[in-house]
């Protein structure tokens, strides 16, 4: 080869090398696309944890006799620790609520006492407060004057967040409630 020959094809591959690397950039395509599968996998493993703290919840329905268990619709269990049968009124939308609870694990140790939680005032389904689910529809069932032990399940307590150096996740809980006095809203 000449020796003039060699720079232009030096100067030739350059310039090809730099026509085809001077090519937009594409975007990365995803090497899995999996619609909706964290969704789905998310609500298999809730149904799971919920079948699991049922059957534990309906052992110990099942060992202990001295009670007389109700199943709610809402997806716990309660029993009646004192029952007033001579009123009927029960809280309704709006109506302020004034009660004590305590929230237990299901072997009975004592995770947020009566004291320490006080005494609630709750205006029912309109007000803010942090209150478990749980707690706010037991509430619903009860009359003034009772007092009732409630199983929940962990959805319907502290959940997956629990309470902080208190309670683990995913923990089923019961809490005994004392319905102190129901105030009647205006609109009912």
């Amino acid at each position: 080869m000449n020796s003039l020959m060699l720079p232009k094809l030096f100067y030739i591959i350059l310039f090809a090398t730099l026509i085809v690397s001077c090519k937009s950039p594409e975007a990365r395509r995803p090497v899995q696309s999996h619609s909706g599968t964290f969704i789905k996998e998310s609500a298999e493993r809730n149904k799971k944890i919920y079948d699991e703290e049922k059957s534990f919840i309906e052992k110990i329905i099942a060992k202990d006799s001295t009670n007389n268990y109700i199943s709610s619709e809402s997806g716990f269990w309660y029993f009646y620790n004192k029952k007033d049968t001579s009123t009927t009124e029960m809280p309704d939308l709006g109506d302020v609520v004034k009660f004590t609870y305590d929230i237990k694990d299901l072997n009975g140790s004592v995770i947020l006492s009566e004291k320490e939680n006080g005494l609630q005032q709750y205006k029912v389904d309109q007000s803010n407060q942090e209150l478990i689910s749980g707690v706010r529809e037991g509430i619903k069932l009860m009359r003034e004057g009772e007092t009732v032990t409630f199983l929940f399940p962990s959805y319907k307590a502290f959940g997956y967040y629990g309470i902080e150096e208190k309670l683990g996740t995913n923990i089923p809980v019961q809490s005994t409630i004392t319905l102190h006095s129901i105030e009647q809203s205006n609109e009912n």
